[in-house]
């Protein structure tokens, strides 16, 4: 646009019998090239054409609608919501122009001057109801796609707690009759002064995890926050101990406070790949290790079982790497070359 209005100026200046000055000539390309930055700075554009108009009408008197820079900058500043600066300073240029050319010019017919006037006028006009009419439209089309968003986010709310009650009224129950028959097994078991298999002490704690993490899921189902995170990463290593898997954990860098989306995912990438470990793996002896760099978490496992060929993905590997990719991470899983299995996730601060 500020390229145009240039080459129209320069056109109509080239072809009219009134040259300006360098004075007059400079003030227009500062007027014309102006409006390129009208929509960062709307206000301050407005004012400098209305400035640069007015002083090349007094320095050259020029016949041609120098006033095209202005008109662009007024319609831009009534569309970035300006109105009072853009009415302002379409009135005070047109009330100033009048007065100079019927009191101060002399010689210059007054009727010829406010017919003229009249007829830049309508130009003002026009520019000011274009500039309110896009705003209003742009204004109408923003309220329309937050009310669209809040829609959305509204079903997504009520689809959340469907799917909370859903799994409120099917898992939780069940998962509660096997943990009460675990832990009613245990008691007669102890009660008789028999030995309690290993097998079933790990039902009862792994029922008891499992009633703890479908609550904290349905709390988040509920738009409740995740407690989840690496500061309870030590009870989810002696839970995977309790479970007869030898697991050692080591931390290494400085230590920070991490945002809660990198928190809860490294914390669930652990939890997930422990738990493939402990049912698929056929391991002796698992590692974790939770790395702080300067730029990036990195989450490693890595276990001595049998895996020769990379896995099948199934849910828990697809849903890790999509929560990786979510917050911008990489994640590889795949067998290693000395033997078992790595899960190595970097997740960038």
């Amino acid at each position: 646009m500020a390229v145009l209005v240039t080459a129209l100026l320069v056109a109509l200046v080239e072809a009219s019998p009134t040259q300006l000055s360098v004075t007059g000539y400079t003030l227009m390309l500062t007027s014309s090239l102006s409006i390129a930055l009208r929509r960062r700075f709307p206000v301050a554009v407005v004012l400098l054409c209305a400035i640069c108009t007015v002083n090349v009408y007094f320095i050259d008197g020029p016949d041609i609608p120098i006033e095209v820079p202005l008109l662009c900058a007024l319609f831009s500043a009534l569309r970035f919501g300006h109105r009072a600066i853009g009415i302002g300073t379409a009135v005070t240029y047109l009330l100033t122009m009048v007065v100079y050319n019927v009191f101060i010019l002399p010689g210059h017919p007054a009727r010829e001057e406010i017919q003229d006037r009249i007829l830049l006028l309508g130009w003002f006009v026009a520019a000011i109801v274009l500039g309110e009419t896009a705003r209003l439209r742009e204004k109408r089309a923003a309220d329309q796609a937050r009310n669209h968003e809040e829609t959305l986010r509204r079903r997504a709310g009520e689809e959340r707690l469907r799917i909370a009650r859903e799994l409120h009224d099917s898992l939780t129950h069940s998962i509660s009759v096997i943990k009460v028959h675990a832990g009613v097994a245990v008691h007669l078991a102890r009660k008789r002064g028999e030995e309690v298999p290993e097998a079933l002490l790990a039902i009862q704690e792994a029922s008891t995890d499992a009633v703890r993490e479908l609550r904290e899921t349905l709390s988040v189902l509920r738009g409740e926050p995740d407690a989840s995170g690496l500061d309870r990463l030590d009870d989810l290593v002696d839970r995977a101990r309790s479970t007869g898997l030898p697991v050692r954990l080591t931390v290494t860098g400085q230590q920070r406070p991490l945002p809660d989306e990198i928190n809860r995912a490294a914390y669930r990438i652990v939890q997930e790949a422990l738990t493939n470990v402990t049912r698929h793996a056929q391991a002796d002896a698992a590692t974790v290790h939770v790395g702080f760099g300067k730029r990036s978490l990195t989450v490693q496992i890595d276990d001595d079982g049998t895996c020769d060929t990379p896995p099948v993905p199934g849910v828990g590997l697809i849903g890790m790497r999509e929560r990786v990719t979510s917050l911008g991470g990489s994640l590889s899983a795949a067998p290693r070359k000395s033997g078992g299995f790595r899960v190595l996730a970097e997740l960038p601060f």
